[in-house]
């Protein structure tokens, strides 16, 4: 229970990767961290894109980065929506500011991109992005997981182990220092 007494935001919306969602909130969990799912209305219950629900505990707005450790961003579709919201950029920027773990996975890239937070950053994401990933100023490779400094990246739902054991081991390090 590495992670116990550590809080992470997972954000939700509509077409969430299930997966890609799910396994790295249940990874968090077993190491002993609290999760809390947010999206832009607390208590709506979004969908995955193969129909697994998740009903947000919080909203955005509920948030203040400052009471949490990391967060999560989910791939599938929901990413496109959530880096529309201001409060998503706002924490995900404030997040990078204090170099606490950032972990996105395939389409997640979008809402860093749109957080401005990728110049010089090495990432991976689904290679369909790559080319967005790069003219953001991020340094794209083709590895299950990259992990730089507090970002930690990877392209796919096959990849889910590794990532998940590197955002937990990024929350661990982050809580010795």
């Amino acid at each position: 229970m590495r992670l116990s007494g550590q809080k992470v935001i997972a954000l939700v919306d509509e077409e969430f990767e299930d997966l890609e969602l799910w396994y790295p909130v249940y990874r968090v969990r077993e190491e002993g961290a609290e999760v809390h799912l947010a999206g832009e209305q607390k208590g709506k219950t979004y969908v995955g894109k193969y129909g697994v629900p998740a009903t947000a505990e919080y909203s955005f707005g509920e948030l203040s980065s400052s009471d949490y450790d990391g967060i999560l961003v989910p791939g599938g579709w929901a990413p496109d929506k959530l880096r529309r919201y201001p409060k998503v950029l706002e924490l995900v920027k404030e997040m990078h500011a204090d170099h606490k773990p950032i972990g996105q996975i395939c389409h997640a890239g979008w809402v860093l991109i749109s957080a401005k937070i990728l110049n010089g950053v090495t990432v991976t994401s689904t290679p369909g992005i790559r080319d967005d990933m790069e003219n953001a100023g991020a340094i794209w490779k083709d590895e299950a997981v990259v992990v730089d400094g507090h970002i930690i990246s990877a392209r796919r739902p096959p990849d889910l182990p590794p990532y998940g054991k590197a955002f937990c081991d990024a929350l661990a390090a982050k809580a010795t220092k």
